[in-house]
């Protein structure tokens, strides 16, 4: 064996060894300071009506106070119709595409595509609807609670 190979191969394999330890091992969080919930242990509502599901992952947004809420529109022209919220809402659109429409009139067809990454407000008491067409779309939505929705649709 030449002597390069043999250096090669004593430098390599202690660094594939610390990786792999490195990789199995995590550190300890102290649940005093830092709780949290892997993407396979968050619970997701079935998929509703609309074509809609929905994990709560912080407060309650049916009560007074600050929540977050993943939404998660499934393809196939999923919409909420035209409604509104008492409260402004903060959303953050975390994978796909989000087609978001203002106005009482609904209409898929004239909607304006949020990509991932975007940041929507929903200012509260205006009518606004909103889904997914061909990707289904993963949002973050904050707002103050209660988070009611009341129809406003015009026919």
């Amino acid at each position: 064996m030449q002597p390069r190979n043999r250096l090669w191969r004593y430098l390599v394999a202690p660094l594939a060894f610390a990786g792999m330890l490195s990789i199995g091992s995590a550190a300890e969080l102290n649940p005093a300071a830092v709780i949290y919930k892997l993407p396979d242990q968050i619970p997701w509502s079935p998929v509703n009506a609309a074509g809609a599901q929905n994990a709560v992952v912080v407060g309650d947004p049916a009560k007074p106070g600050f929540y977050m809420v993943y939404t998660k529109w499934t393809k196939g022209n999923h919409f909420s119709r035209p409604h509104f919220h008492p409260n402004d809402r903060y959303i953050v659109v975390l994978q796909g595409t989000w087609w978001v429409g203002s106005g009482p009139k609904f209409d898929p067809a004239n909607t304006t595509p949020m990509p991932a990454g975007s940041f929507v407000t929903h200012f509260g008491k205006q009518v606004h609807w909103d889904g997914a067409k061909d990707e289904d779309a993963v949002l973050l939505i904050m707002g103050e609670g209660p988070a009611t929705s009341t129809a406003a649709e015009e026919k």
